[in-house]
Parts: structure tokens; C-alpha cells; sequence
């Protein structure tokens, strides 16, 4: 049975996906929240959150029962979190049971929701081979629980009373920067650094290259937040048994908890890292984005999003926005303190290295190389992924010899051609000899153009941005 088929009959087999309900509690130390999800017929899911508060919040349980734009935020961030869950069977109905519900959005959301969650889902289906059906892949409404208090709930100002420690100040130049450990969450920090004394880093289950980059910045332990998600293991032993799985939207799920966390924490900015290459189609042509909730497009529906039925008054915003992956690694390659620490390899994340064979570790060498010393990039990378013959066909994809490149957050095809066209020029003139990727791409007809034509992203900037004016100034 191939994937669509499997798809076809899970949909038969459990039509529909709930997700009833949420928990938080208060425990002294952090907000634990838990969400409620079920399937029925196959199983309920109870994943968690644990976002540790600060020295001054005091007793919050009792402020989040009065509060509806906290418990909005709070159900918000499960409506992202439920598309992990709704992917084992993908039913065809989801049902919104939560009660009060309606006091947090309308039809019109749902609406919103439903095009998040295809967008978002677009390689999952791709990868499993099931056609793209953007009306026909999910119902969604509200259950019969929906309208339960939402009345009392709306009684509430949605500008509900912000209490003394989490009182957000938007004339306050204060920044939540969420740090992945990768070269892009780097440079923000950098950039962001006369911000620093009054900021804080953000981690979703920090790793050793997140807490590095956050050290390497200067920032104390006082200043780095460090929220657990933990998966319900339910829908871990489903994916091992041969239910459906794949890619989810996790930048969409960063963005939800960053408006919960800098709002507890009373931060007006969230300063993200995304650039405008996220932008590009994974596969030529097509919806198909890897990077779709690092887009500008997701970026844009979220604030308008959360403006209209959040009012957090956290401003959401992508810093590099303006720039590409090439400047991104021009303005990393001069800061070293974080050579030897960053990491951006999905495969090697546990063992917090570069595995040397993915298309993410290919790439960042690649946009790198043209601004670090050769044997530089050596030392960082553990081995000469250049001279790597076996890496020639993720070359290929990467630079657009076939329509579809790595499902990895990975540059636009022309800033890897115009990044390996420079580095080509940099080893002849320092009179090396070229390793073998290098020597196969000066063969191929990509070459010559990409080496004779200006650069254009010498000076590129995005205008499509949400970039505070106030910060523009750091980025031109």
C-alpha cells in the first residue's frame, strides 16, 4: 500500500480530529500547559509546554483565569500545536470542542487556520505523495463546547489588566531573540547587541549550540528563556507503527509561543531571523515551500493574525527579513567567536555536530566559503566537504539543476551559484587547486553566467518587511 492509498483509508477509518480542550497550571517554578487532542476510535493525545517565569512574576494561575488575552494565547498556541497530531491519520473533519472557544476566534479563522495548516503541510503531502487538494484535505468547525462561556469570557476586556511584571511598554527597546544556533540567529544578536542588558534569548529545548550562541553574545542565565515541549509518546509509537508522518510548519509554532512567552515576560519585540530567501519554493513551481512558515507570507498573515484576535501587543518581526542568506553569511563570517559553536545540521543535532553528508551542512559551507578562509572552513566542519565527490548530486539540487531542491532550510538557488562562482575566483587567486565539487560546477553551463553577471545581492534589500524603523538604520 503506497502513502495516498494509506491516506485514504485512515481518513475513511477515523474522520475525525478534536481538539478539546487545554490545562495550565502554575507550579512555582513555570507555566505548564496541557492540550487535549483525540482521534477517535485510535487514540488521545496530552502534549505539554513548560515556559519558565521570571524572579518578579509572582502567583500567575490566578491572573490567567481573569485573563482572556492569556488564555487566548494559550489556546492559540494549541491550534498550531494540534497539526503534529492531526498528520498520523490526517481525518477529514476537524472540530474545534474547546470550550469558549468562539470567545477567542470566529468562522473567519477558521478559514485562516485552514490555509495555514495546508500551506504548512505542503512537503508532508508532497513527500508522501498525496496530491495537493487545498478545499478538500480538511473540514473544520466548531463543536457543540465552543460557545460554552464565551459569552462570560468576552465579558472580559480582550485588553485584559497586563499586571506589574509582565507590563509591556512599547516606547521599551527590550527584545526577545528566539536563538536556533544556527550562523542567522547569530548575526540578529549581533546586530541587536546595544539592546542586550534589557533582552533575552529564546529556546524551544535548548541543545548545546543554542546555549553556546547565547554564552557567546554575552548573555547570563538570567537572560536566556528555555521552554520544554514535550510530544505525547502516543504519536511517537503511532509513527513508528507505520502511520502517516512528515514535516510540520515548527517556525509556526515558534511564533505562537513567542507572543505567549514575551508577553509574560512583558517584551514588545520578538526579533526573528528569518531572510528573505525563505521566501523561495522548495519545488520549482509549485506551493511547495520547506521554509513556508519562515516566509514572508506566513510572517504577514501571522501579524495580521494576532493583531485581530490576539492583541497581545508583542510586535512579531523578522530582522534579517531584508537580506539574503549571502549577506546573512558576509556579516557571520566576521564575528568568530562562533565559529567553532554553531551548528546547523538537523542530522547532527543530538550530537551537536555537522554530519558532513546533509544537504544542510553542503549548503552553509558553500554560502560561507566565499568569505571565510578555506582552511578555516575545514576546522569548523571537521572535513573538506568540497572535495566530498559523493555530495555532487545535492550540488545539483541546490543550485537548480533539477527543479527541486533539499528539504532543508537551505538559500535560494541563485545566491548558492553565485556563492560558488566567488569561491571558484577566491581559490584561483590564491593560487589553489580547486577540489573536486568546485572543478565539476566550473564545467557545467551555470559557471559562466553566474560568474560574469553583478551580484546582485551586494547591497539586496527586501522591502517586504516588518522591520521596526527604528532598526532599519542596522540592516542598510
Amino acid at each position: 500500500m503506497n502513502n495516498f492509498e494509506k491516506y485514504n483509508e485512515l481518513r475513511e477509518k477515523f474522520p475525525e480530529f478534536i481538539f478539546k480542550g487545554f490545562d495550565y497550571e502554575d507550579t512555582g517554578e513555570e507555566l505548564h500547559i496541557t492540550y487535549n487532542f483525540s482521534v477517535p476510535g485510535l487514540s488521545d493525545f496530552a502534549p505539554d509546554w513548560r515556559i519558565p517565569k521570571s524572579r518578579e512574576m509572582g502567583y500567575i494561575e490566578d491572573e490567567i483565569d481573569e485573563n482572556i488575552t492569556f488564555q487566548n494565547m494559550i489556546f492559540n498556541l494549541g491550534m498550531i500545536e494540534l497539526v503534529s497530531y492531526y498528520k498520523i491519520a490526517c481525518p477529514k473533519n476537524v472540530i474545534i470542542d474547546v470550550p469558549g472557544a468562539l470567545a477567542y476566534i470566529d468562522e473567519d479563522a477558521l478559514f485562516w487556520w485552514k490555509e495555514q495548516y495546508f500551506y504548512g503541510l505542503g512537503e508532508f503531502f508532497y513527500t508522501n505523495e498525496i496530491p495537493l487538494d487545498k478545499e478538500g484535505f480538511m473540514n473544520i468547525s466548531f463543536g457543540e463546547r465552543a460557545s460554552m462561556g464565551a459569552d462570560k469570557l468576552k465579558g472580559h476586556s480582550r485588553y485584559a489588566d497586563v499586571y506589574d511584571y509582565n507590563e509591556i511598554k512599547r516606547d521599551s527597546k527590550r527584545f526577545m531573540i528566539p536563538v536556533g544556533g544556527g550562523k542567522d540567529s547569530a548575526v540578529t544578536l549581533e546586530l541587536l547587541k546595544e539592546y542586550k542588558k534589557d533582552s533575552y534569548c529564546y529556546m524551544i529545548n535548548g541543545r548545546g549550540a543554542t546555549f553556546a550562541t547565547a554564552a557567546a553574545a554575552d548573555f547570563d542565565g538570567e537572560h536566556v528563556i528555555v521552554a520544554k515541549r514535550s510530544l505525547d509518546k502516543r504519536m511517537l509509537d503511532l509513527n513508528k507503527a507505520g502511520y502517516l508522518n512528515g514535516h510540520t510548519p515548527f517556525s509556526a509554532m515558534t511564533a505562537f509561543s513567542c507572543i505567549l512567552v514575551g508577553y509574560m515576560y512583558g517584551l514588545p519585540y520578538v526579533a526573528l531571523s528569518n531572510e528573505s530567501s525563505a521566501n523561495e519554493s522548495t519545488v520549482e513551481g509549485s506551493t511547495v515551500n520547506h521554509q513556508y512558515s519562515k516566509s514572508f507570507e506566513f510572517e504577514h498573515d501571522f501579524v495580521t493574525y494576532e493583531e485581530k484576535y490576539i492583541k497581545s501587543g508583542v510586535k512579531y518581526f523578522s530582522l534579517l527579513r531584508p537580506w539574503s542568506e549571502y549577506q546573512i553569511a558576509r556579516e557571520f563570517a566576521k564575528h568568530e567567536q562562533y565559529f567553532c559553536i554553531f551548528r546547523s545540521c538537523n542530522v547532527g543535532s543530538k550530537e551537536d555536530k555537522w554530519c558532513g553528508h546533509c544537504a544542510k551542512c553542503l549548503f552553509v559551507y558553500y554560502i560561507l566559503s566565499p568569505f571565510i578562509d578555506a582552511d578555516e572552513m575545514v576546522k569548523i566542519f571537521g572535513k573538506n566537504l568540497l572535495g566530498d565527490e559523493s555530495l555532487w548530486e545535492l550540488t545539483r539540487e541546490l543550485t537548480g539543476m533539477v527543479s527541486q531542491k533539499p528539504f532543508e532550510c537551505v538559500g535560494s538557488r541563485s545566491e548558492v551559484n553565485i556563492a560558488i562562482s566567488e569561491t571558484i575566483a577566491k581559490f584561483e587567486r590564491e593560487g589553489r587547486p580547486l577540489p573536486v565539487l568546485l572543478a565539476k560546477y566550473k564545467d557545467t553551463p551555470l559557471y559562466k553566467p553566474y560568474r560574469e553577471e553583478e551580484n546582485p545581492y551586494i547591497n539586496y534589500f527586501e522591502t517586504r518587511n516588518n522591520v521596526p524603523e527604528f532598526l532599519i538604520g542596522l540592516l542598510k
